[in-house]
């Protein structure tokens, strides 16, 4: 978005007035006069508000509800906090490895079980659990492989996710059981004749999903694209789409229904792998059932257990790819904690994150969050609740974790292709946010005069053919960057 006034992207813009003339121009600039933008910046350094527009109206945060998750979890949880899942039994395995009865696999919410925590290598997605089992002592179980998931009471979505967010991988079910983000990664390629149907590798190898491939390869520069559809809580997901013959391949992914029973099933098969057999069937209990026949794990044995990566580690997992599903299940790991009876686990962290933001000077009112994520349509921020937030987290004891959890302008995250060749390339650190119509960044900047500052810039109702929604706020953090001024100046 361009105008007579608007500096070149190296160009400094000198005083505080220049400033706030060229951010003026922007934020009124007529092919905003449909949206709604909200802006609220303020400096770390002398804690004086820079320029502000709308940014006390609630607007639909999108991802930027995650810095107030991520937040959340280093204040209540801990920095160095690591989610424990334990393998329970009737007695210890005896002297030839035996365990005698089920086996349950009892999970409390980590997600570190996944290729993304181990170099992008699924076959170790699940090794430290084998392992514990194997150092154990367990050979064989006579009995059957019981998946527990009600660690967490409630739905396995969160509130007002939409249904047609349920057939993408953003859309994954939540689960006390997670395994590779609830998703199968799919890999597609030309297939060796015209009019054949493309060749599909699952990541991991698996059987649970199955698929009706009607995919065709086409002829040289044809159209390219693959259509995924998995009906609610079936398995079988149909494929639809075409790739032209010299194409390179696609990826895509498919979530899946049931995590917990995904869950055991890939550990089945890992298991097996390591010589570790299961006589019985797979079984899964939630909290439904958790209610109906409770379990006194208390009177069982752990005979083993793994721990997730520490808090630091998952909430940067969280923050920097934007993960929905991190963001929920880091929402749910508070809210088991404070969780009264009757009260699902996430209303339980929505109670406790009201509770922080008070501790943080939030105003009440300004955080209307539904979940963890920003998916649903019905998470509602003011600008200047997320100022607040930068500012407190700033001096919180988990500062530098928070810190860099931020994607890096130019270098990593959601925010790896943003910003080349500006002043905010290497020096934004922000959490983007987008949904249909939505485009929302909020962060921290250093000026060319070397004061830090938070900022929170959030577009609602926005569409465009010419200029993206991305580019009306990013234009706005580059003049940021650019300002060589001072907070207390002209």
């Amino acid at each position: 978005m361009t105008s007579a006034a608007a500096p070149a992207p190296t160009s400094t813009i000198p005083t505080l007035a220049a400033l706030r003339s060229n951010l003026t121009a922007r934020v009124g600039h007529p092919r905003l006069a449909a949206a709604q933008l909200g802006v609220k910046i303020i400096s770390l350094d002398t804690g004086q508000t820079l320029f502000e527009h709308n940014a006390g109206k609630l607007l639909k945060p999108a991802s930027n509800a995650k810095l107030y998750t991520g937040a959340l979890a280093l204040d209540r949880l801990g920095p160095q906090f690591r989610i424990r899942t334990s393998c329970y039994a009737a007695a210890k395995p005896d002297a030839n490895g035996t365990l005698a009865g089920d086996l349950a696999i009892f999970g409390r919410g980590d997600f570190s079980m996944a290729a993304r925590f181990h170099g992008g290598d699924y076959a170790k997605a699940l090794e430290p659990l084998v392992n514990a089992l194997a150092a154990a002592g367990v050979k064989r179980v006579t009995g059957d492989l019981v998946g527990d998931e009600s660690y967490f009471r409630g739905p396995p979505y969160g509130s007002a996710w939409t249904w047609d967010d349920l057939n993408y991988y953003y859309g994954a079910e939540t689960s006390a059981l997670t395994h590779e983000d609830n998703v199968v990664d799919l890999v597609f390629k030309p297939a060796a004749a015209l009019g054949q149907p493309l060749t599909l590798m699952t990541k991991p190898a698996t059987q649970f999903l199955q698929f009706i491939n009607r995919t065709t390869t086409g002829t040289n520069g044809s159209k390219r694209g693959v259509e995924l559809y998995r009906p609610l809580a079936q398995s079988t997901v149909h494929l639809h789409g075409s790739l032209p013959a010299d194409d390179k391949g696609l990826t895509d992914a498919m979530p899946v229904p049931r995590p917990a029973l995904w869950f055991i099933t890939q550990l089945r098969e890992a298991l097996v792998k390591r010589g570790i057999t299961v006589a019985g069937q797979l079984r899964t209990r939630d909290w439904l059932a958790a209610e109906a026949v409770p379990v006194d794990y208390g009177k069982q044995v752990e005979v083993a257990f793994t721990e997730s990566r520490p808090m630091t580690e998952l909430v940067e997992k969280m923050m920097k790819p934007s993960q929905n599903l991190y963001a929920q299940l880091l929402l749910l790991q508070v809210g088991a904690r404070t969780a009264k009876p009757g009260q699902t686990t996430e209303d339980a962290g929505l109670a406790e994150m009201q509770k922080f933001l008070a501790e943080a000077g939030v105003k009440r009112g300004s955080v209307l969050l539904e979940e963890g994520s920003g998916l649903s349509r019905g998470c509602l921020l003011m600008p200047e609740a997320t100022a607040q937030l930068l500012r407190h987290m700033d001096k919180h004891p988990a500062a530098a974790a928070y810190r860099a959890s931020l994607p890096i302008a130019g270098v990593d995250g959601t925010l790896k292709s943003r910003f080349h060749g500006t002043a905010a390339e290497r020096n934004v650190l922000a959490k983007t946010g987008s949904l249909r119509y939505v485009s929302s960044l909020s962060g921290r900047v250093t000026t060319a005069a070397q004061e830090r500052l938070v900022f929170s810039f959030m577009l609602n109702a926005y569409a465009s053919t010419t200029v993206s929604g991305r580019e009306v706020i990013d234009e706005l953090a580059v003049l940021l960057a650019n300002f060589s001024g001072k907070s207390g100046g002209p």
